[in-house]
């Protein structure tokens, strides 16, 4: 069974909410998925998986600082042609997910699937059924 890992780290609570929307998207397609929060996650969770899922909120321009920290962790990992994948939630900006996304391209030579997703505040039940939409879509691009 493919298998995905999520890491996020969320400062209001609403990059959370995404994840498990996301999460349930990758359920319900048949995925196995872990949920981990950024200030948690090692090198090695990311070992035996097919994707790699980062979230993020824009907090003033910037992703969040464990998730910061938690990207130079993932440079211990051989993340060569896995697919990633990066959302979060933001109140003005939005640029963490670009950030995440050039990282894992640039830096890990992952295949990321573009654009990321993002949604503005709090998600709304459109917008986490666009995160269970997404969820799927990652895991149709490992299976």
């Amino acid at each position: 069974m493919a298998k995905v890992i999520i890491v996020y780290e969320t400062r209001s609570g609403n990059t959370e909410y995404m994840a498990k929307a996301i999460e349930s998207g990758m359920k319900e397609a048949g995925v196995e998925v872990e949920l981990k929060k950024a200030a948690r996650a090692k090198a090695d969770d990311l070992k035996d998986v097919d994707a790699v899922v980062l979230g993020s909120p824009t907090y003033v321009r910037a992703m969040i600082t464990a998730m910061k920290t938690f990207l130079f962790e993932m440079e211990k990992a051989d993340l060569k042609g896995k697919v990633g994948a990066a959302f979060g939630s933001y109140g003005w900006s939005g640029e963490s997910i670009g950030i995440m996304t050039e990282t894992m391209v640039n830096l890990f030579e992952m295949d990321v699937i573009e654009p990321g997703l993002k949604v503005k505040r709090r998600p709304t039940e459109k917008d986490l059924e666009e995160c269970r939409a997404f969820g799927k879509k990652i895991a149709d691009a490992i299976k």
